[in-house]
């Protein structure tokens, strides 16, 4: 997934983000990655932001960065081809110790508050790496695909069940370590977790929220217009 991404460094370590070029559609008449960022430059605990673009992306950003006028850096580097490169670009522009927290967030989840940002930093202090989710509402089934059509494989039983959401965070240190390792091996993985749970770390989950959701789809930008009026 070529996207925008970025990093937090937060005030118990370090941050790093992710998302594609759904960040520059406007919401109230402000991009996304703007309201995205906002959040996180009012987070206390949030020192430093990193935010990797495509190059082709980067003067028109800058440009409307600057309206912004954040208190805190916010740091660009380039994009990579895929999520796992771009987050990699971004964590090798981090200077902090290996015990630092870094929070990888999607620039397309603009509702993110800071309750949950603050829980994930918590829980990485604690565990080592932590996500946000929310439970499974609906009953998720597996599936074997083909052609014309999917067979169903097996049900997971819900209660068993969690929606990722980001921030995702992490000790910098091992999640360096894991993307390393993924690098090496060969391996992509859908998301920064997956490649710390395939290290053989454990990884905690805090509650997220319905409200931090991703804006993927037209009617997802609709539905977060009708949140943003009553939170922003």
């Amino acid at each position: 997934m070529a996207a925008a991404q970025g990093g937090f460094r937060s005030s118990a370590g370090a941050a790093v983000k992710a998302a594609p070029s759904k960040q520059f559609a406007e919401l109230g008449g402000v991009p996304v990655l703007i309201h995205t960022l906002r959040r996180f430059v009012e987070a206390p605990r949030v020192d430093e932001i990193y935010v990797a673009l495509r190059t082709a992306d980067e003067e028109n950003f800058k440009l409307r960065l600057a309206r912004e006028n954040f208190a805190k850096p916010i740091r660009l580097v380039g994009g990579g081809e895929h999520r796992q490169e771009t987050v990699a670009n971004a964590l090798a522009a981090i200077k902090a110790d290996d015990d630092d927290v870094v929070l990888v967030h999607d620039a397309v989840r603009p509702l993110v508050d800071r309750e949950i940002i603050n829980n994930i930093i918590d829980a990485v202090l604690k565990h080592g790496a932590a996500i946000a989710g929310v439970p499974a509402v609906d009953t998720i089934k597996l599936v074997d695909r083909s052609a014309d059509f999917a067979l169903i494989t097996s049900t997971v039983p819900r209660e068993r069940a969690v929606l990722a959401q980001t921030p995702q965070g992490f000790r910098l240190g091992l999640l360096r370590q894991a993307m390393s390792e993924a690098t090496a091996d060969g391996f992509t993985g859908t998301d920064e977790a997956s490649l710390v749970e395939r290290s053989g770390h454990d990884v905690a989950v805090v509650m997220g929220s319905p409200r931090n959701l991703k804006i993927t789809t037209p009617a997802d930008l609709e539905l977060a217009e009708f949140y943003a009026r009553k939170t922003l």
